[in-house]
């Protein structure tokens, strides 16, 4: 396997300038960024930043807010977090329903046209441009399904933390330098390395230091549980339409209230976004929430063999692997065999 570079010419020439002024560590509160702040503070990254900005949405579950309220308490991190909002996501999602302006999430949308409904045909004109030509009727239903364009993470996260480490950085209404002033570090471990995306800013440099450390996002939850440390929750907002499955299933399960919360705002916004054409989703499968099928193989009766049969010579565990999320034993609810983890 070959290993990603540590850094590419333009981010060792960011390291080779005179060092910044300021060291920001984007704190979402999830693995790996928790893991990140924790290693900094015992010393084993560095060198140490001056402050970390974790970005509320409104809408994080009760979990991530204890979970940042542990991490701000005195005596886990010595250096100061700073929580900044552009607004509630669920307010703003609220709203939307009833045809305001809105920063988009990844909802799917669901359009159905009937059989024997009349449909336009469009061509293009001389200047390229599609126009209606004449229509026909459907034979058949047809479904049509897609995904909003994501602009939610630009303006909940990104937007106010960029203001924020400008203001950190003297900068705010300031001409921006021409050389970083700033060092903004990321918690993207190895095996989210196409994640990495170089700063677009002459004044700002990231940096990825878990990526530095060639550390998964496994060997993360290894080193919080080797330095006796809570697992932090997942980050993400409760109504993301990024849930997984199992997501969906241990909200519904494990906090009825959240799950009831998700399903409410679920429904309101099925029509009335603006700019949306059909019915809008939480779920990826286009069906309301509360009536989605979350159930399990092992919950219409298939066996799980696999964790009998794992002998640990997978070498998924190995730490020069890109994911081990591979191998699909379970030792005490973790991905990994005895052997290999």
């Amino acid at each position: 396997m070959i290993e990603p570079p540590i850094f590419t010419r333009k981010e060792a020439g960011a390291l080779a300038s005179p060092p910044p002024s300021l060291r920001i560590l984007n704190l979402g509160a999830g693995v790996q960024s928790t893991t990140l702040a924790l290693m900094a503070a015992h010393g084993e990254v560095g060198p140490i930043p001056d402050c970390a900005i974790f970005a509320d949405t409104g809408w994080e579950p009760t979990a991530v807010y204890d979970h940042l309220a542990w991490l701000m308490s005195p005596n886990v991190l010595p250096f100061p977090v700073h929580i900044v909002s552009a607004g509630n996501i669920r307010d703003n999602l609220l709203e939307a329903a009833k045809g305001r302006r809105w920063a988009s999430i990844p909802a799917l949308t669901r359009t159905v046209t009937p059989a024997g409904a009349t449909v336009p045909i469009f061509d293009e004109d001389e200047d390229g441009h599609l126009v209606p030509v004449s229509t026909r009727v459907t034979a058949s239903e047809r479904i049509e399904t897609g995904m909003i364009r994501r602009q939610c993470k630009g303006a909940d996260k990104i937007v106010p933390i960029r203001r924020k480490v400008r203001a950190l950085a003297g900068l705010t209404r300031r001409r921006s330098p021409r050389h970083p002033v700033v060092e903004q570090w990321f918690g993207i471990s190895l095996d989210e390395v196409v994640c990495r995306k170089p700063s677009r800013e002459a004044w700002q440099f990231n940096r990825w230091p878990l990526i530095q450390q060639r550390m998964t996002r496994h060997d993360c939850l290894r080193w919080l549980d080797r330095h006796g440390y809570p697992r932090p929750p997942k980050s993400a907002c409760i109504g993301c339409p990024f849930h997984s499955y199992a997501v969906w299933r241990r909200m519904r399960d494990e906090d009825p209230g959240t799950w009831l919360d998700a399903v409410a705002v679920d429904r309101t916004i099925r029509t009335g976004l603006r700019g949306i054409r059909g019915e809008v989703y939480l779920h990826r499968s286009g069906v309301p929430l509360d009536e989605v099928d979350l159930s399990t193989a092992a919950d219409h009766g298939q066996l799980d063999l696999w964790p009998n049969e794992c002998e640990g010579l997978c070498g998924v565990g190995d730490r020069k692997s890109i994911s081990h999320a591979r191998c699909g034993a379970l030792i005490g609810g973790r991905p990994g065999c005895a052997a290999c983890s």
